[in-house]
Parts: structure tokens; sequence; C-alpha cells
């Protein structure tokens, strides 16, 4: 068991590594990109990245405080789902309902890897090889829906 302030040490050495691995990687549209941080651009709809205790999650997040348009948003990415399922070469869970870490209502759509602790500096390369090309796929396919988001401001 770790103390609070260790704790808190081993995850931020963890997304300084992970920046750090991932400075060098382009974005789609080939200038740097802040992987760790990554500013979609769109109010209220982010990609958080997560290792925890017990897993790591890569997740699109609509945390518009509006149920309505969160909802529309919401759809609106189902619209995309074709495009971000090939994109990602692969199915993520898709949650019109869900609470972020600070207990608000967001729509969610994420993939989890369980099994996996930050706090195990042995398994930082698997949570690496699970967020890396997912949040390289993520940047690929914002870069071709975000115009649409922009104009539903």
């Amino acid at each position: 068991m770790f103390s609070r302030e260790e704790a808190a040490r081993l995850r931020q050495q963890f997304w300084i590594s992970f920046g750090q691995y991932m400075k060098p990687i382009p974005g789609a549209e080939g200038l740097p990109v802040n992987w760790v941080n990554y500013k979609t651009g769109v109010k209220h709809i982010f990609f958080r990245m997560d290792a925890e205790k017990k897993h790591a999650s890569i997740a699109i997040e609509i945390a518009h405080p509006d149920e309505g348009v969160r909802a529309l948003l919401f759809e609106q990415f189902e619209e995309f789902k074709r495009l971000l399922e090939n994109t990602l070469n692969e199915e993520w869970d898709w949650q019109p309902h869900a609470a972020n870490a600070f207990d608000k209502q967001v729509a969610r759509i994420e993939l989890v890897l369980p099994n996996v602790s930050v706090y195990n500096q042995q398994q930082w390369p698997d949570i690496i090889a699970f967020l890396k090309p997912r949040i390289i796929a993520l940047d690929e396919f914002w870069v071709d829906v975000k115009p649409v988001f922009e104009a539903l401001k």
C-alpha cells in the first residue's frame, strides 16, 4: 500500500513518462499534439485517458451541462459510430448516461483495460500500449468529424 503522496507521485510519473513517449509523434494533421492533455477544441467534448489502481481507460466524454444538448451531441457521435469503429478497429462501450469522476452527468464512449495498475511500474508498458494507438486513432477520427461538432455550437 502506498501513501497518498507516493501514489500521487507514481501517477504523475506515469503521465510524464507517457507524455515523453508520445511527444515525438505528430497528430493526424502533422502538427505537435499534447497527447496527455488532448484538446478537442470543442467545448464540453473531451478525450479522457485514465490509469488507476485496477484498470486503464480511454474515452470520449460529452460533459455538456444541458441534458438535451448532451443527448444531441451523443446522437451525433452515434451517426459516426461506424467511422469511429473503423478508425479504432474495435468496438467501444457507448454510455448515453454516466457519471464522471466529479459525479457530474456525462455521456461516454469508452474502452477499459482491466487488471492493470498505474502503481505497478512493470505494467506501464501494457498501459502505454493500450492508450497509444487509441489516442492516435481518436485524433485521426477527430480531424474528420470535428467540423460537424464545431457547427453544432
